[in-house]
């Protein structure tokens, strides 16, 4: 599979087939995501995988703002739970920021790798969606998140039990300019 052909064709899956992803797998995809770049090398980012009871209590309890979320969660095979080191993305090592842009760094980081363990996943046959309306004090509660990181996003992983069709994109005039 090209890279090319990696991005047009992986979608967002919110439907799941009832099959384990092995540890194996997983780890394979977190090595891939590794390489994914980011601020002056910091490798800022750590998933946790969630399987289980805990991933069930997650889905239950943390998305009364937007509960299909929960379905898709409890439908899905792992919860990978998305976090970054606070404190080193943007920075410099005296604490002082580098840009204007202060502190987001982290978050342009976070979504590098997120995409690139979404893509790396889709390579292995797993199908994922990010998610990121859901109650993030109560999850990182129940997911025990140390002081010194903070939880970006959730992406239910599984095998994929839909092939849902590519949205409609915007043409490449809309996107692109030139000066």
């Amino acid at each position: 599979m090209t890279g090319k052909e990696c991005i047009m064709g992986r979608r967002s899956i919110r439907k799941f087939q009832d099959r384990p992803i092995s540890h194996e797998v997983l780890s394979d995809i977190v090595e891939t995501a590794s390489y994914a770049p980011s601020w002056k090398h910091t490798q800022i980012v750590r998933y946790i995988a969630v399987e289980g009871d805990l991933k069930h209590k997650i889905a239950a309890e943390c998305t009364a703002v937007y509960p299909n979320n929960g379905v898709i969660m409890d439908g899905a095979a792992t919860l990978i739970a998305v976090t970054i080191i606070k404190n080193r993305s943007g920075y410099e090592r005296d604490g002082s920021f580098t840009t204007p842009r202060k502190d987001t760094w982290q978050m342009f980081d976070a979504g590098i790798a997120s995409e690139a363990f979404c893509l790396a996943a889709y390579e292995q046959g797993i199908g994922s969606v990010i998610l990121g309306i859901f109650d993030e004090a109560k999850a990182a509660s129940l997911l025990d998140i140390p002081e010194d990181r903070e939880l970006i996003a959730l992406i239910p992983i599984g095998y994929p039990a839909e092939e849902p069709a590519a949205p409609r994109r915007k043409p490449v005039e809309e996107l692109l300019s030139y000066k």
